[in-house]
């Protein structure tokens, strides 16, 4: 867990012996005004928001707000203060915006919220694992032209079939690099998801079915959340960043001859400079608040199979999580959140 203070450190270690107790005091936030959120166009972004957002609201006594938009505008609004927090920022994504506010001394990195986002080329287990599995012995991309007719592509029988990312995207282009580099291209067929929807569902219903699938995926998104344990990602080699920066590089696909693994990607939470000046106790919240992958992927999973909003999923995950959150808080933060929540 990320280093927040000594006395809210005490605090929360104190906090399992009191949860149960009456809520403390009335808290009153330190700005009288909404904390604003950057409120971006996916379901992740909107699940933290809501986890931050609950505690503050019934934990420091806050109001929220969110600016909906897209990464680079919001993360500009940050940086003009029109945004004081942001909980999930890709820094090698969005590097030269993150520049020139940094330069600025207009927003502050309060640190990782979680470490492990991952993306791989998966199989299911049930395929690889167990006596009579049809694809026994695969583990390795390099294994995958010995297996072709398990994931037999339906409209070119000779070939087996990839589920790539959606067409257009930054990871179906680099995935149909690989697929060069990896010498794949006459034995599978790159088959592109024409939407993020028609993908999932591919990967679902196959998956539900015990049908062979070999495809690409990222999380964390409800997708893994659903599936994670039943999927085995294939091993790639180590990834490498200077391979990565030549297959980045090289515009055409066939002349790509090396490889590597997707790097494991950090989101950070960011806050404006300002706000943290103003509001200091509340940027020791947020920068104790730290997830990871799974428990992202898991709440989106919840979403999905419930129709809930990211504001039921983060009840459920403030209910099933208490020893992870409580961390975060002092004791009597912690007492007023888990008192609206039984509330709910």
């Amino acid at each position: 867990m990320k280093n927040f203070s000594a006395v809210t450190a005490a605090l929360a270690l104190a906090l399992p012996l009191g949860i149960s107790s009456a809520a403390a005091n009335e808290a009153v936030c330190e700005i009288d005004r909404p904390v604003i959120f950057a409120g971006l166009d996916w379901d992740s972004s909107a699940f933290h928001n809501s986890v931050a957002s609950f505690i503050l609201e019934h934990g420091y006594g806050c109001q929220t707000d969110i600016i909906p938009g897209s990464n680079i505008p919001l993360i500009n609004g940050m940086a003009r203060g029109d945004v004081d927090v942001h909980m999930e920022i890709w820094p090698t994504n969005v590097s030269d915006a993150l520049k020139k506010g940094f330069e600025a001394n207009a927003f502050i990195d309060l640190g990782v919220n979680f470490p492990d986002a991952t993306q791989a080329w998966y199989v299911p287990r049930y395929l690889v694992e167990g006596e009579n599995a049809p694809a026994k012995g695969l583990t390795s991309v390099y294994d995958l032209p010995k297996y072709k007719e398990v994931f037999q592509d339906p409209e070119e029988p000779s070939k087996g079939r990839f589920y790539n990312c959606i067409a257009g995207w930054v990871c179906e282009v680099f995935n149909t690099k690989k697929l060069n580099a990896y010498g794949l291209t006459e034995d599978f067929v790159n088959f592109r998801a024409g939407t993020g929807a028609a993908l999932a569902a591919a990967i679902e219903s196959n998956i539900k079915r015990e049908k062979p699938i070999l495809f690409y995926y990222w999380g964390p998104t409800w997708v893994m959340g659903k599936v994670s344990d039943q999927v085995v990602a294939l091993e790639e080699p180590a990834f490498d960043e200077d391979v990565w920066q030549a297959v980045t590089d090289e515009a055409d696909p066939a002349k790509v001859t090396e490889a590597t693994a997707y790097p494991k990607s950090a989101a950070h939470v960011f806050v404006n400079t300002d706000f943290a000046e103003q509001a200091p106790t509340l940027v020791e919240f947020l920068t104790a608040y730290e997830t990871n992958s799974d428990l992202v992927s898991e709440a989106l999973a919840y979403m999905q199979d419930t129709g809930g909003t990211s504001e039921d999923a983060a009840q459920d995950f403030l209910r099933n999580n208490t020893e992870r959150w409580t961390g975060w808080v002092p004791e009597d933060v912690a007492q007023r959140v888990q008192s609206a929540l039984d509330a709910q």
